[in-house]
């Protein structure tokens, strides 16, 4: 029986001359398998009939859109993972989903390799290879552009040279991976950390300061930290991200320029676009603000941060991450609400919230009459709270 490799196929020119290249290289056959996580860009039905010119034996097409927003954006969300405190993990949860239907085609195709396009300077060569690690450990992994110093002019004239129905002139001078969480460019001028990022970078994202429009007012409900409805209209997950990438991504919301650290050792200078990303976690967050308890609340930023380290580092199919996972289910229990959200000028600012679930009590907060809060009670707990503190500085005074 005739090897098979699967191959993690883009349609773009590294992936479309590495079905011919493992084919003569390996002797084996290839199967091809794109995912579409809502990228856009050209029909999934032409790449597919790409992947089968370029002389891929089976090429299969997944939609994994409300997959994706489902069980790999959602969880983002009521994590509220912002690596660096900044950056939404667009391409780091796409790589599980991607992952997970390699290991499925490899399994009904018999294939005894997986191939990646990946680089030996990005992460992704570690969360592909990590994540079939854990779902397929038998499998070989091969990484033509990495393991053999596969250059884009080798490719071009691989391509050139075989006739393949590759475009290989239309160049962008940007390394763009993009999904409906968000959207990555890096490289070309923007490795010049000086350099400003100029408008052809963006493309999910309007100019805040060039295209002025009147602000955009929503209402975004959540039940148990799932965003049901926007508007009072009810709407899937998937459906809440797209619609926010369009409204929010009209006000220049969730434009990201960042030197951030990467897994394999370097910084890297990134420009990320994530309008729906960004409003929804903004929204999240202020929810939980409103009906987490405090304590919870604490140790859960404490779980994001990590959490997101995970994802990031390519770890989604460990067991820490499947047991902070839990975790973070749990803490949703009653994020459950409104959030009225201002969309203007680059910025998403929460202007209300309204919850049966809040823990906000009117009475114990206000100043005015009504005041519920027995303030004598305070000036005892300020003493016994404060007494460690005021001991340990009474004995440094001494020495």
């Amino acid at each position: 029986m005739t090897e098979r490799v699967v191959l993690a196929y883009s349609g773009g020119l590294d992936t479309s001359v590495g079905i011919g290249w493992i084919a003569e290289e390996t002797g084996a056959e290839v199967v091809a398998v794109a995912v579409d996580l809502g990228q856009g860009g050209e029909d999934m039905e032409t790449i597919r009939a790409r992947a089968l010119d370029c002389g891929a034996v089976e090429a299969v097409v997944a939609d994994a859109r409300d997959e994706f927003a489902h069980q790999y954006c959602l969880p983002a969300l009521q994590a509220n993972a912002l690596y660096m405190d900044r950056y939404p993990l667009v391409s780091a949860l796409s790589r599980p989903v991607i992952v997970k239907h390699l290991a499925d085609a490899a399994k009904k195709y018999g294939a005894t390799t997986v191939a990646h396009g990946c680089t030996g300077k990005g992460n992704d060569q570690v969360r592909f290879e990590v994540g079939l690690g854990a779902l397929v450990p038998d499998l070989r992994v091969i990484a033509p552009v990495r393991d053999y110093a596969w250059t884009r002019e080798k490719a071009i004239a691989y391509a050139e040279g075989r006739g393949l129905p590759i475009d290989v002139n239309k160049k962008s001078p940007f390394s763009i991976d993009q999904n409906v969480w968000g959207r990555a460019v890096e490289t070309g001028f923007l490795e010049d950390l000086w350099n400003a990022p100029t408008k052809d970078v963006y493309s999910y994202t309007e100019d805040p300061t060039v295209h002025w429009q009147a602000p955009d007012e929503l209402v975004i409900t959540f039940e148990k930290g799932v965003p049901v409805a926007i508007d009072g209209e009810a709407v899937s997950v998937l459906e809440a991200i797209q619609q926010l990438n369009r409204r929010a991504g009209a006000h220049g919301v969730g434009r990201l320029d960042m030197v951030e650290d990467r897994l394999v050792g370097i910084k890297s200078r990134e420009v990320y676009e994530a309008p729906g990303a960004i409003a929804l976690i903004t929204a999240h967050q202020e929810l939980e603000n409103v009906t987490i308890e405090r304590d919870l609340a604490r140790f859960k930023r404490q779980v994001e941060q990590r959490w997101g380290e995970l994802v990031y580092d390519g770890l989604w199919f460990s067991p820490l991450k499947d047991a902070l996972d839990s975790f973070i289910v749990k803490s949703q229990e009653h994020v459950s609400g409104e959030i009225r959200l201002r969309l203007h000028g680059g910025s998403a600012v929460v202007t209300g919230r309204r919850s049966e679930q809040s823990l906000y009590d009117f009475n114990l907060a206000t100043y005015d009459d009504g005041d519920a809060f027995d303030q004598s009670l305070a000036k005892g707990f300020v003493q016994l709270w404060g007494l460690p503190s005021k001991i340990a500085a009474k004995r440094d005074q001494k020495a």
